[in-house]
């Protein structure tokens, strides 16, 4: 699955992940991980369901795929993610091997795929990724906006 098309089924596919997050009341991130035409990871943010600050919807997606896979090397697929990886899940991406990622909306304080800085693409790193920014941008960014917009409402205790 690649391509401007499968990039909106992708998106799509992690949007659903993110609204998952964000009926926990996690900040609404998610990530799918798809390889030819099979979701082979998938997750969204848990760090304050599970009290765990690695709990990022890219890092749940990786070991999911890397368990379904029986690898940690996650070869020929695409990750797709509703807001630009942090420091954590690009070098988690980076070590994965992970060959492509799509982003939705891009996060100029913690982003590491060319927001903040670009550890993706770093050519020091044994392994680049493919980046491809903006699909489904505006669905993403009005998610999280709409998120902190109840967040500093007092609707919601999450964060």
């Amino acid at each position: 699955m690649d391509g401007p098309e499968s990039y909106l089924k992708g998106m799509s596919l992690a949007l659903e992940e993110a609204r998952k997050a964000y009926a926990l009341g996690e900040v609404p991130v998610g990530a799918v991980i798809i390889k030819g035409d099979q979701v082979i990871g998938r997750g969204h943010n848990l760090k304050e369901t599970l009290q765990d600050p690695t709990a990022h919807a890219e890092i749940i997606a990786i070991r999911r795929a890397a368990e379904r896979e029986g690898s940690w090397r996650i070869l020929d697929a695409v990750m797709y993610s509703t807001l630009e990886p942090c420091p954590m899940c690009a070098g988690a991406i980076v070590l994965a091997r992970i060959p492509k990622l799509v982003i939705g909306a891009r996060d100029p304080r913690t982003g590491a795929c060319g927001s903040l800085v670009d550890l993706v693409r770093d050519e020091r790193l044994n392994h680049r990724v493919e980046v491809i920014t903006g699909v489904m941008e505006e669905e993403c960014a009005s998610l999280l906006e709409a998120f902190f917009r109840e967040l500093r409402g007092g609707k919601m205790s999450g964060g």
